[in-house]
């Protein structure tokens, strides 16, 4: 059963209200254009603000190598802040995805009202108050929906969680600091570099996964996979 309170200007909800995405779906539409609030597991949860200089600084810097990633390599795509549907009860905003576009194979649709419906094949959240909600009810959803690999980046403690949401599994870093995706070769994140806040060494590491021989077969299967539009 929904909770739902009312004010004279707009339909409303509080954090911890229960109900369907369509119900939320409804609400939200109507809210101003600065509210933010996600749907997890059926309940819902308002986005903390303001934001913290260390979130700010790491989200641009992890988007900045998902953007670069996507510019070398045709049929995928990259997203901020861009809400995904999920089910009858999921309906979160997550802070970067990286997906294979559908006409390329990917397990994602996009919505004729422009919406991604399914779980990209990489989530990226980037943690601070939100850290236990990252790390649980959304893990729980992107895990339920056929996600594939989801990072929870703890900016406050510079720790990466790094998951294999098919194993239900976390996985390790290698002995050299640079992340490695599973999902998309030639992904790579230097870690140390991250923290650091050393932009020419993100993207030095990252142009190294990109010229490597899985990174090239990767792009070509994602072309040889592209349907006709």
């Amino acid at each position: 059963m929904s909770t739902v309170s009312t004010t004279s200007r707009f339909p409303s909800f509080q954090n911890g209200d229960r109900m369907t995405r369509a119900e939320f779906h409804s609400i939200y539409d109507k809210m101003p254009d600065d509210f933010r609030a996600e749907l997890v597991g059926g309940v819902v949860y308002y986005v903390a603000s303001p934001l913290k200089l260390p979130h700010g600084i790491g989200h641009v810097h992890l988007g900045s190598l998902l953007t670069t990633y996507e510019a070398h390599t045709g049929g995928t795509e990259v997203a901020d802040n861009a809400t995904i549907l999920l089910g009858d009860d999921g309906e979160p905003q997550p802070d970067l995805f990286l997906r294979i576009l559908p006409q390329y194979g990917g397990q994602t649709q996009t919505t004729d009202d422009e919406y991604v419906a399914g779980v990209p094949e990489l989530v990226l959240e980037v943690a601070a108050t939100s850290r236990s909600i990252d790390l649980h009810a959304k893990y729980d959803d992107y895990r339920r929906y056929g996600g594939l690999e989801y990072l929870v980046v703890c900016v406050e403690e510079q720790q990466i969680h790094w998951f294999d949401l098919r194993t239900d599994s976390e996985l390790k870093i290698d002995n050299d600091k640079v992340l490695r995706s599973h999902t998309f070769p030639g992904l790579w994140i230097d870690t140390e570099a991250l923290w650091a806040g050393n932009l020419l060494q993100l993207q030095a590491t990252l142009q190294r996964g990109l010229a490597t021989p899985e990174h090239a077969e990767f792009a070509e299967k994602l072309d040889g996979d592209r349907r006709p539009e």
